[in-house]
């Protein structure tokens, strides 16, 4: 995969960027739980296919405790027992929300979002998912290639 922008998208773009950046701190005062924000940015990104921000995303879960089987079964939460109420809530809306085109965001999806959420709640999380699928877009859409893990973290 060939990156498409010879410059970095920040340098290109300082001002929207900036913003973009200032939105995702806004995160960490929104009562939304860190793992959940990240369960919610990984599952976009799977969904947009971005490896970028899907190596980003499950890097920083780790660090912040998330075990390595939820993120494993995170493609197929519904199945899982691993997550809890509000997290399942969270996730559908995520699909529902990054597939807006086919879901129409459906009044089910939201009553689950609704039960486990308050409305400014409900509000930090749709921008988060809004959020995590723009910075999708800027990746995938200028093929952004993810680091590569080191040599020694191989076999």
């Amino acid at each position: 995969m060939t990156p498409r922008l010879q410059s970095n998208p920040f340098k290109l773009a300082p001002e929207s960027t900036k913003a973009l950046m200032a939105l995702e701190a806004s995160f960490k005062a929104s009562g939304l739980e860190h793992s959940l924000m990240e369960l919610v940015r990984m599952r976009a990104s799977q969904i947009n296919g971005c490896a970028y921000c899907i190596h980003l995303h499950a890097t920083d879960a780790r660090k912040s405790g998330e075990t390595e089987m939820r993120l494993y079964m995170l493609n197929a939460w519904r199945e899982s027992s691993l997550y809890t109420p509000r997290e399942r809530a969270a996730l559908a809306w995520t699909e529902a929300l990054t597939r807006v085109a086919d879901t129409g965001a459906p009044d089910s999806d939201y009553e689950l979002v609704k039960a486990q959420f308050n409305e400014a709640e409900q509000v930090h999380l749709t921008l988060l998912i809004g959020s995590i699928n723009t910075w999708n877009r800027l990746q995938v859409g200028f093929r952004a290639a993810h680091p590569a893990e080191p040599a020694s973290a191989a076999g």
